[in-house]
């Protein structure tokens, strides 16, 4: 028994090691554990995009940001964060600095392309809090220094996860993109104080409330194979645990906005057929 244990443990992906490890593991857990439930309860939930505008009228007017300068906040530290990991051994050699990786040239890639589509893509018309975009984007600054800290350096070892994880990346970010220029085309680039919303047709929002997510987590799950860590993996279980509430809340919304005919009921959330 100890030894099929110990075969095991063996197979998994290492974890960060130490009391600090585990008090990091185990704050990952609790992540994942909750987010689905804080998601799709309204008092809870992240209160930005569509599901802050019912709090937006009692909150103070100077705590609120334009949705755009809103989201630049929220990606901007992760994007600065993975950059700087993975350019800075090219340019100093300092013994602290984490070995270039692949799961740092994709974290770049993945928030970079995010604000390009803030700036260039979405059309906002709304506002969030700037102390929540704050909190977000510090999050995500960490989630990824933690990735970029533990990835595996970009060798020639594992080339097959490597290809697998690459190929989810792009399949993923890719996806993501096509999903959101859907969306960005339901609004009228003239129109930026419009908050009327249209149900999205295309691709497949014709099964699911939010694919966008979908693939969103394709590229997530994509940079937790080239990082071949487990901690690595908990960060995405938990995108995946908050995604799928978004997403369920998502649904949830479109049903009650939309009739059945521009919204069926038998739709899913995130996984077409499943959920």
């Amino acid at each position: 028994m100890l030894t099929t244990v110990t075969s095991i443990a063996s197979a998994l992906p290492p974890i960060v090691p130490g009391i600090g490890g585990a008090v990091l593991t185990g704050i990952q857990a609790l992540a994942i554990a909750s987010n689905f439930s804080m998601e799709t309860n309204s008092q809870t939930r992240t209160q930005y995009s569509k599901f802050a505008q019912a709090k937006d009228e009692n909150k103070d007017k100077n705590s609120m940001i334009g949705s755009r300068d809103g989201m630049t906040l929220i990606y901007l530290p992760a994007f600065a964060v993975s950059s700087a990991l993975f350019v800075l051994p090219e340019v100093a050699n300092l013994p602290f600095l984490p070995q270039q990786s692949l799961a740092e040239f994709f974290l770049m890639l993945h928030f970079g392309k995010r604000l390009l589509e803030v700036f260039y893509l979405h059309k906002y018309s709304g506002k969030v809090g700037r102390d929540l975009s704050i909190g977000i984007g510090f999050y995500y600054g960490l989630v990824s220094l933690l990735v970029c800290c533990v990835a595996s350096p970009t060798t020639g070892d594992g080339s097959d996860m490597i290809g697998a994880g690459s190929a989810l990346f792009a399949i993923g970010t890719a996806g993501n993109l096509y999903h959101h220029s859907i969306l960005a085309g339901l609004r009228d680039s003239g129109k930026t104080d419009d908050k009327s919303y249209i149900a999205p047709k295309g691709g497949l929002f014709d099964f699911v409330a939010a694919p966008h997510y979908l693939f969103e987590l394709m590229a997530w799950l994509g940079i937790a194979i080239v990082s071949q860590h487990l901690n690595a993996y908990l960060v995405f279980f938990s995108m995946t645990s908050y995604l799928s509430g978004r997403a369920y809340s998502q649904n949830e919304w479109n049903m009650s906005k939309f009739s059945d005919e521009e919204w069926p009921r038998s739709r899913k959330n995130i996984v077409p057929f499943l959920f």
